[in-house]
């Protein structure tokens, strides 16, 4: 789309402190910093970031040095970083941000250019802690003990109440990646059932960590809301004008057919008793159970969604790890020796095509610097419609609430801006927005 050009204001880096790994010196890049962007995502486990960097030398107690020799950078460096928007809404991480590494320096006598990525404490922990010990019981508790107990996060945690129960050994794998692996197995306690409800999102924003279920994501209020018009000029009733907006994903039959989005079959083997099992399962199943973000759920010509266009096979977890130690295993199992260790059916394939159902649709938008929005919000967003007539209605399928499933805040020295991943897994709107 071609871009509009409302005022985006000048952003401020209030604060861009690095402390050396040995000794404690400190040096304030702030007034070097001339391109910031923050990156948080619904599908990333941490925040990342990164700054271009022009220096012309910096007192370091001795010699003007360059900060990646004179500090020096070496990884692992804390970053305290402060910056406001255009509103005065401010950005600020409190446990900071860790270097990551430096690239593409371009040094010189007169001045140095550089890259310097940063990351979360917790992406490195995650890399030298195991998950060794056996869990039973709710996924919930235990997604909570392996992010404190285990990772060690000292940050703000969130987590949605699971109704699924499911024993596992951690088998030293590392957490981010058992926590998103009992993501794709949860349904949220608050549905009642699982069928159609199931799937949950692990991600990181500056307020903490998030094991959040899609269905719970839905039903929070909008937290903002865009506008999209042809003349650029502010429309009351809404945050901010959308500066310029495409649309990366939107139909794309054959690619959902292929994953299973709209009809598959599950085959379920019971080996205790050398069995099988299938069941059809339909996205009209959801119906009903799943929160969307349109009314429009399903609208694919009938004849290409008759049958399954994907087939899974799960062999069923019976008779592993039942509940207990030792002797009490044995009797455990003794007592329901069919019991199942974890519900396939009630959850596997419904998770799947729910997370193929969130990116549906899946638009980017690039707006004023707005700081206070983060990964996981839900917004409102209004779209022109073409039509041979003056109206004020905007357009009712692509209109209506989204999900930010990514978002990059970047200021520069004239400059801030925010741009917006959004996606949804539905058409049309709900409720009724207008220009």
């Amino acid at each position: 789309m071609t871009a509009q050009n409302p005022t985006t204001g000048a952003g401020d880096i209030k604060k861009f402190v690095i402390t050396s790994n040995k000794g404690g010196k400190e040096t304030d890049l702030s007034a070097a910093v001339v391109d910031y962007r923050y990156y948080e995502s619904v599908l990333a486990n941490n925040i990342t970031a990164s700054a271009t960097v022009i220096e012309t030398g910096n007192d370091l107690n001795g010699p003007a040095k360059s900060t990646i020799d004179g500090l020096p950078l070496r990884g692992g460096e804390k970053c305290e970083i402060v910056i406001v928007d255009a509103q005065d809404q401010e950005l600020k991480l409190d446990n900071g941000l860790y270097v990551n590494r430096v690239r593409g320096a371009d040094p010189g006598t007169l001045q140095d250019l550089y890259q310097i990525d940063f990351a979360s404490e917790e992406f490195f922990l995650n890399e030298n802690t195991r998950v060794t010990k056996r869990y039973e019981g709710k996924v919930s508790d235990n997604v909570e003990e392996i992010l404190t107990e285990i990772l060690g996060s000292q940050d703000n945690i969130e987590i949605d109440d699971t109704s699924t129960n499911y024993n596992f050994v951690g088998n030293t794998r590392k957490p981010f990646y058992i926590v998103t692996w009992l993501a794709s197995k949860s349904a949220p306690n608050s549905s009642g059932k699982s069928a159609g409800a199931a799937g949950f999102l692990f991600y990181q924003t500056r307020d903490g960590l998030f094991f959040k279920s899609i269905d719970d994501i839905f039903t929070q209020e909008s937290t903002k809301k865009f506008i999209y018009n042809d003349t650029g000029e502010p429309v009351s009733g809404y945050d901010a004008n959308i500066i310029s907006y495409n649309i990366d994903s939107d139909v794309d039959l054959n690619q959902n057919m292929n994953v299973g989005t709209y009809k598959n079959k599950a085959y379920y083997f019971d080996q205790m008793n050398m069995c099988f099992k299938t069941i059809d399962f339909s996205i009209e199943n959801q119906k009903g159970s799943a929160k969307t973000a349109g009314n429009d759920y399903i609208n694919v010509n009938e004849k290409f969604i008759q049958e399954p266009s994907r087939h899974f096979s799960y062999i069923k977890d019976i008779g592993t790890n039942p509940k207990g130690t030792g002797d009490q295993q044995l009797e455990t199992w003794k007592s329901d020796p069919t019991k199942q260790n974890f519900e396939s059916e009630q959850s596997m394939v419904q998770t799947f095509m729910r997370y193929n159902q969130l990116f549906t649709v899946q638009i980017n938008i690039l707006i004023p610097g707005d700081f206070s929005i983060k990964a996981g919000d839900i917004i409102e967003c209004e779209f022109p419609q073409l039509i041979s007539e003056v109206t004020k209605e905007g357009n009712q399928q692509s209109g209506g609430i989204y999900m930010v499933g990514s978002v990059c805040h970047r200021v520069t020295p004239r400059e801030t801006f925010t741009s917006l991943g959004l996606i949804r897994d539905s058409f049309g709107k709900k409720g009724g927005l207008g220009f």
